[in-house]
């Protein structure tokens, strides 16, 4: 199974301390941000001890292209109603774009973005819009657009917008999806019949574009769209549905990563990838 959780890129060990601590909870793949989440504070590129981080995945036998990186959550290239909330969505997002090509990683997560209230068809205007701004130079990379559980105004909660996206952007061959469990459930997908899943994913999307899948059990019932993480069987989504998930042959070869929450201040990681992989 590949199988990993986020990690934290923090001073001063920066991306050898993702490693680390990857390595702490017996995964084989991991995710990280290139600087916080919630801001465009960044350290040069220079500072992250990138190539130590590599000697020690290499040691390891943990692949470059098992090292996901998620975008910022303050990117909104949906957002049609303020200008410079979407330019800098666009200049962010290209920055990053760069910062990821030189972490030698494949996948950069990105959420499509919230239309603020505009609607759904200018909001897929939009991200079709700053991507193909922002994707002109990719480099090695590619985007992996993540499946969104609906809340106020995200789009991405459905398997059409992303094919939407995909299809219309200009860099479309450059485009896959990360596909959230929690997210899809909280948007009205049935995810104990997983095989169904993968199914539609396929006829709408294509099993091809699937490029890593997030993990995660859901405190809300099917279809809330409200997007809160549950541990692994704590959940609406349960233990089983999620085991059968990360053991699904027909994704074997897709990096599962976790996002639960900590328990009482600690990572619940390296307990549940040893569940999952039982």
């Amino acid at each position: 199974m590949l199988i990993g959780s986020h990690v934290s890129m923090s001073a001063p060990n920066f991306v050898l301390g993702a490693v680390k601590e990857a390595l702490s909870y017996n995964a084989n793949a991991f995710m990280l941000y290139s600087g916080a989440p919630q801001n465009t504070r960044r350290r040069a590129m220079e500072e992250l001890k990138i190539e130590e981080a590599h000697a020690l995945m290499q040691e390891h036998h943990i692949p470059l292209e098992h090292m996901i990186v998620h975008a910022p959550y303050i990117i909104n290239l949906a957002n049609t109603v303020n200008p410079s909330t979407y330019e800098l969505a666009v200049s962010f997002l290209r920055e990053e774009i760069k910062r990821v090509n030189v972490l030698q990683a494949k996948y950069l997560v990105l959420h499509p973005g919230s239309h603020v209230k505009a609607g759904e068809e200018l909001g897929l205007a939009s991200i079709i819009k700053g991507l193909d701004e922002a994707m002109q130079d990719m480099g090695h990379v590619e985007i992996a657009l993540e499946t969104m559980a609906g809340k106020g105004s995200e789009i991405g909660y459905t398997f059409e917008q992303l094919a939407y996206i995909i299809e219309h952007a200009k860099y479309g061959n450059h485009i896959k999806v990360c596909l959230d469990t929690c997210h899809i459930h909280d948007a009205g997908y049935d995810v104990s019949n997983f095989d169904y899943i993968l199914d539609e994913f396929d006829r709408i999307i294509g099993l091809d574009k699937l490029a890593c899948i997030h993990l995660n059990d859901s405190k809300n019932i099917n279809g809330a769209r409200k997007d809160r993480h549950a541990n692994i069987g704590d959940g609406e989504i349960g233990f089983d549905s999620l085991y059968k998930i990360a053991n699904n042959v027909r994704v074997k070869h897709v990096v599962k990563i976790l996002e639960t929450p900590y328990i009482d201040g600690n990572a619940p990681y390296k307990e549940e990838i040893e569940k999952l992989n039982k």
